[in-house]
């Protein structure tokens, strides 16, 4: 049976408050789209509140394999809480990227090798806008299909 993953992406300084809407759409992934493997980093909030509203998932579909994305070789960098991840995803090739250039590579590729994704981007001078523009020339040609999350700040109303 052929995996289906999403990769989620956002950035570092994500608001908590953003939680309930990755849960949201974690579990719409897997029940509509039948997601069984998702796809995050470890440096910033976005990532750990990404991972934490798959690990709840699992409770519920204990199918599912949480996989992290490692843009330097793991024997590199050791991640603290790798541990609770299901398997490391290690792209093909990373070795012979310049080191300023892995977590953007990275992300890149795991954008191509996924079915689906979901992204918050919050500040629109960044590389992440940049990826999220990537992506949608790929959702264009029909190879992925992106899930915009939206937070509006209560602040800031």
């Amino acid at each position: 049976m052929k995996q289906i993953r999403c990769f989620m992406i956002g950035h570092r300084d994500t608001p908590a408050e953003i939680y309930s809407h990755l849960q949201y759409e974690v579990e719409r992934h897997i029940t509509q789209f039948g997601v069984t493997e998702f796809i995050v980093g470890h440096y910033g909030n976005f990532d750990c509140l990404a991972a934490k509203a798959i690990r709840a998932a699992k409770q519920k579909y204990p199918h599912i394999i949480l996989s992290l994305l490692l843009p330097y070789h793991p024997c590199e960098s050791f991640v603290e809480d790798q541990n609770n991840f299901d398997t490391l995803f290690y792209p093909e090739g990373m070795e012979t990227v310049p080191r300023r250039y892995a977590i953007p590579t990275a992300n890149r590729y795991a954008i191509q090798y996924a079915d689906y994704m979901i992204a918050f981007v919050q500040h629109p001078a960044s590389n992440y806008k940049k990826l999220v523009r990537y992506a949608h020339s790929l959702e264009k040609k029909g190879v992925l299909k992106i899930t915009m999350l939206m937070y509006t700040d209560p602040k800031s109303i």
